[in-house]
């Protein structure tokens, strides 16, 4: 059963992301969790090192040093272990494979798409390899982790911290002023046609207006014409 999902690598600075696994599963839980993927990203500069925010389906583990960041969404049955392990792997992989100019130069996202590939092949052997198989590299991220704990985070602190990060601090919502339509009186219907009649009134003085004002030009040049002949 595969317990590693999803991963991308991102810029700490900024949290830019630089290359990411094109597969993508549809469920709810995961896809909120790809949003909070997407929102803890760009605070990795706060947390340099490897942390976890643990979710009810999903896990978040991330892992930086210098300024590139490795993330994943695994399952919450992955052991911490395995999931840095990977995370370490990945970040050797596209380090050997870009250099920091490049990484520093990148001004779109998902500028080494192409990556994708190892990605994919580092991702098919954590989930399909056994344990066992890789049980020296295991131990010795597990001793690390015992060392040096990652930062313990929930996937709810993504979203407040990411908002004060904004500044959009926490604030009272006044609700807005309650005004209720009135039925219309029989002086409020009165008043409509008076005013509707007093507008057609009006409307019909500019008429007569206008051609007054039309008419008198004509009556002058036929008066000139007359004289002249």
């Amino acid at each position: 059963m595969s317990m590693i999902f999803f991963a991308c690598v991102v810029r700490v600075r900024d949290g830019l992301p630089l290359s990411a696994s094109t597969d993508f599963y549809h469920t709810q839980d995961f896809l909120e969790c790809r949003r909070r993927l997407k929102t803890l990203g760009l605070r990795l500069a706060q947390y340099p090192g490897r942390g976890s925010a643990e979710g009810r389906d999903f896990s978040i583990h991330f892992s930086s040093s210098g300024d590139v960041a490795c993330m994943a969404i695994c399952s919450r049955q992955c052991p911490a272990a395995m999931a840095f392990c990977f995370l370490e792997t990945l970040w050797w992989e596209f380090t050997a494979s870009y250099d920091t100019t490049c990484i520093g130069l990148a001004s779109r996202p998902y500028a080494f798409l192409e990556f994708d590939s190892i990605i994919q092949k580092i991702k098919w052997h954590f989930n399909c390899v056994s344990s066992s198989q890789m049980k020296n590299s295991l131990e010795k991220i597990q001793e690390e982790l015992e060392f040096q704990p990652p930062v313990a985070l929930t996937v709810e602190d993504t979203d407040v911290a990411n908002g004060m990060m904004n500044g959009h601090l926490p604030r009272h919502l006044e609700p807005a002023p309650n005004f209720r339509m009135e039925p219309v009186t029989a002086l409020g219907i009165l008043s409509l046609i008076l005013n509707i009649m007093c507008a057609a009134l009006n409307l019909i003085r500019g008429v007569h207006l206008a051609e007054h004002s039309l008419q008198g030009p004509r009556s002058r040049f036929f008066w000139l014409d007359q004289t002249s002949r």
